[in-house]
């Protein structure tokens, strides 16, 4: 299996969800908690976002103002590994055992590895090489902010979704937008 990085990004405002999602108690843990724990067996774990969380370190958008794609940037510039593991810090059902399963799926032409269904890819919860930092600044520079984009121009591996959520559970990709889509 490869040598990689995790990085959790919690860059977003929070601004429907009400309070800092990071933060947020769930289940008796904040919810970045959770995504850190999934990425225990990475070489290095780190969060990207743009005030400080005790007990994390924490890195900055690099180059602020692109969204999803800032905090890519920004992981891919900070991670001393190859490959590194991008999930968002409201993405409580990802595990280790999910993270060791797309490593089990890279290959030496691959700059990143995502689950799709139906040419739509989710960009979080994804594995991305660090070769695409520059094409990531690239985007950044140019306006160019859709990460399934990004994702589209390299070569990639596309898991299917319903496969991974039947292995991994339906609340895989959740997206927590408000404390009540939280289960």
């Amino acid at each position: 299996m490869p040598i990689w990085s995790g990085a959790v990004l919690a860059g977003g405002h929070s601004s429907r969800f009400g309070q800092d999602k990071a933060l947020y108690p769930y289940r008796g843990r904040p919810l970045l908690a959770w995504v850190w724990e999934a990425m225990a067996e990475a070489e290095e774990r780190f969060v990207v976002a743009n005030r400080p969380y005790p007990g994390f370190t924490v890195y900055p958008d690099l180059r602020k103002g692109g969204d999803t794609l800032s905090g890519l940037h920004s992981a891919l510039a900070h991670a001393r590994c190859p490959w590194v593991a991008v999930a968002a810090c409201d993405q409580p059902f990802l595990t280790a055992e999910f993270w060791r399963f797309l490593l089990e799926r890279v290959q030496p032409h691959l700059q990143a590895v995502v689950i799709g269904l139906e040419g739509a890819l989710e960009p979080l919860g994804a594995l991305y090489h660090k070769s695409l930092e520059a094409e990531a600044l690239r985007r950044l520079e140019g306006g160019l902010l859709r990460l399934q984009d990004l994702i589209q121009s390299v070569p990639h591996l596309v898991l299917d979704k319903r496969e991974v959520e039947a292995r991994f559970g339906p609340r895989l990709f959740l997206n927590a937008n408000r404390q009540s889509d939280l289960p």
